[in-house]
């Protein structure tokens, strides 16, 4: 090679856009095609008690976001992550639910078991590059107190960010976490 290219920048990430629900959850833009369903709809299998999670996303100031989509991964009630997978777009209100069971303590990176919990990503106009954050359970304090990733926040009020509240309804168990992306109470993100 006659003149040997520099090494190329970086560009910077592009925004979800508008348009994140048309790519991501067709249907709710009336969009047919071959598929008959958003890939990640529908409960989240597994074993383990049936439960709903669900929350609003707010921005910096306290307005809801619309136009976001959440993801779900998770373990079932056994440890196993296989197929613990769901993703939902946020109403008019910012709100998200998912139907799916609660999950299991799995090994952290030291061998530890830590405690129950979801990871969220989320995406949505004007947010560059996917969020990471975690949702845990107000019913597993001990485990809670033990876990590997939540030992890592510093501050024990930012961990309160990631707990979700339990409430009981006509026989059914809900975990609500609201998630902030700025300003006061902002939500804890993992740079992933």
């Amino acid at each position: 090679m006659l003149n040997p290219l520099p090494p190329l920048k970086e560009t910077p990430s592009q925004t979800a856009g508008p348009y994140v629900h048309i790519g991501m959850t067709p249907s709710l833009e009336a969009i047919t095609g071959p598929n008959v369903k958003d890939l990640g709809g529908g409960p989240v299998p597994g074993a383990g008690p049936r439960i709903t999670l669900s929350g609003r996303i707010f921005d910096g100031s306290a307005a809801p976001v619309s136009d976001a989509v959440v993801e779900l991964w998770q373990a079932d009630a056994n440890g196993d992550h296989t197929a613990a997978w769901a993703r939902v777009a946020c109403d008019g209100a910012g709100t998200f639910v998912f139907d799916t069971v609660k999950p299991g303590r799995v090994a952290a990176p030291d061998g530890t078991l830590m405690a129950p919990h979801v990871t969220l990503w989320i995406v949505a106009r004007g947010i560059n590059v996917g969020l990471h954050t975690r949702l845990y359970f107000d019913d597993e304090a001990d485990a809670n107190g033990t876990d590997f990733i939540l030992n890592k926040i510093m501050d024990p009020r930012r961990r309160k960010t990631l707990i979700a509240a339990k409430s009981q309804s006509g026989g059914k168990t809900t975990y609500t976490l609201d998630i902030r992306l700025q300003g006061d109470s902002e939500t804890v993100f993992f740079d992933i």
